[in-house]
């Protein structure tokens, strides 16, 4: 049994799996945790769907649990630093006070400063000189602040330096915000191909060259070739770039083995990852293309939070059961659905007009003890007599809408389930509302332990 799983008493068949199929364990979030062999986790997933935020409840269960701990987000909006009540975040591990309980661990946090990271690979391993001459470069500006998959890459660097430094038991990754969640894994392989691309070889080849050879070589070889981008570019860009070039050239074999080794380390046993979704369908089709994916690169998956998930404590009134109640109010003449919706009529119409016969005189509906008190509107707005019917009945279409959300999600977690049975996973409740602070984090913590399926949802 892997960590991250349990067995027995805590297994629960895959959600919505049919009878004699196989079974789908629940994602131990605890067991994950504690496990002095797991150093690295990584939280991955579509765009909005709470990984900065499970990446932080983690963080902050694992080091109240006794392990030092550090949390790397790549998420521009700050929310981290916020909810563990720091100013702000750079890229330097800050320690993050008010973690609690007996044996408790530290919690650092920090944030990838994208070009910062750049800079310090080009100060630590570039000679004063040359260093200087790269940092002031233009194209290296440009490709440090916001070149495609710079970003990705960076943060891949970043986790290598913290593994290297031994520092801390657990490091939690937040992965980039990105077009896609496997931008982060096909990061080191990009770069390598544009160190090795035909562009980057012929723009070095002068300097390699060197001397009368090596200008020979650029009049002759490359003057067709510069003559074209230099109009496509401008000159400036094109001697920008093969200065750049030829000064990070003794770099380019470094960041090569930095990023295979890297990638070696996603690998590893000591690694998991947490593939984050909400449970709608294209987020879960975005994590069943990730664990697909995962699986291809033998990388090791922990298992699947599912978040925000939805459910009722009246779960046993359906919402067509729901909608009929509604409607036999409706038939009674208790509201008024002219417009469509469960409006509310004047209190003069609001009468019960009898089945038997249609044109009889409307008699009061209820009596005065039996209608809800005025209530208050803005100025020159008329207060109308809200009957306990009408509360009802609106309040049984909200159930239904609701119930109607927790069939959707349920429909959208068997389809996973049933494409993949064998990835354990956690179900997180929706909370109603934001997490911005400690407590919040250890709520959201305790519902990945718990596996917080909330009633009506399983």
């Amino acid at each position: 049994m892997t960590a991250g799983t349990k067995t027995g008493a805590g297994t629960r068949t895959g959600t919505g799996a049919t009878p004699g199929s196989a079974v789908a364990p629940a994602l131990d979030a605890d067991a994950l945790l504690d496990d002095p062999g797991i150093r690295i986790i990584v939280c991955c997933g579509s765009g909005g769907v709470g990984k900065t935020t499970t990446a932080a409840a983690l963080g902050v269960r694992a080091a109240e649990r006794g392990r030092k701990v550090v949390v790397l987000t790549i998420d521009p909006a700050r929310r981290l630093a916020q909810s563990m009540g720091i100013d702000s975040l750079d890229n330097v591990p800050r320690r993050v006070p008010g973690i609690d309980g007996e044996g408790a661990g530290e919690l650092h946090a920090m944030m990838l400063d994208m070009k910062r990271t750049f800079d310090e690979i080009v100060e630590a391993h570039a000679e004063g000189e040359r260093a200087r001459a790269i940092l002031e470069n233009p194209f290296y500006q440009s490709l440090s602040a916001g070149f495609a998959g710079t970003q990705e890459y960076m943060a891949m660097e970043k986790l290598g330096q913290l593994r290297a430094r031994n520092e801390w038991d657990l490091i939690i990754v937040d992965t980039p915000p990105s077009r896609s969640a496997l931008d982060f894994l096909d990061a080191p392989k990009r770069l390598g191909s544009f160190l090795d691309g035909t562009f980057i070889k012929l723009l070095m080849a002068p300097a390699k060259m060197g001397g009368r050879a090596g200008m020979k070589f650029l009049n002759v070889g490359m003057s067709m070739m510069t003559g074209t981008l230099g109009k496509l570019l401008g000159g400036q860009f094109l001697r920008d770039v093969q200065t750049f070039v030829a000064a990070m050239d003794t770099m380019f074999g470094g960041f090569r083995t930095r990023a295979d080794a890297t990638y070696r380390l996603l690998q590893a046993p000591g690694t998991a990852f947490l593939v984050v979704a909400t449970p709608e369908r294209d987020a879960l089709r975005e994590a069943a293309y990730f664990v697909e994916r995962l699986a291809a690169e033998e990388m090791p998956l922990a298992g699947l939070v599912l978040n925000r998930v939805h459910g009722s404590d009246a779960a046993r009134l359906s919402a067509e059961h729901a909608l009929t109640a509604a409607e036999n109010l409706d038939d009674i003449g208790i509201v008024d659905q002219a417009a469509g919706k469960a409006g509310l009529r004047d209190p003069a119409d609001s009468a019960v007009i009898s089945p038997e016969d249609p044109e009889s005189t409307p008699s009061p509906a209820r009596s005065e003890h039996s209608r809800t008190p005025e209530i208050d509107q803005a100025p020159g707005t008329k207060a109308d007599l809200v009957s306990v019917e009408q509360l009802t009945a609106g309040l049984l279409r909200l159930h239904a809408e609701r119930m109607q959300v927790v069939a959707r999600e349920q429909h959208t977690r068997e389809r996973f389930a049933s494409l993949h049975p064998e990835v354990a996973v956690t179900e997180v409740a929706a909370l109603p509302g934001d997490v911005h602070d400690l407590a919040g984090l250890r709520a959201i913590g305790d519902r990945l332990a718990t596996d917080s399926t909330p009633a009506g949802a399983a």
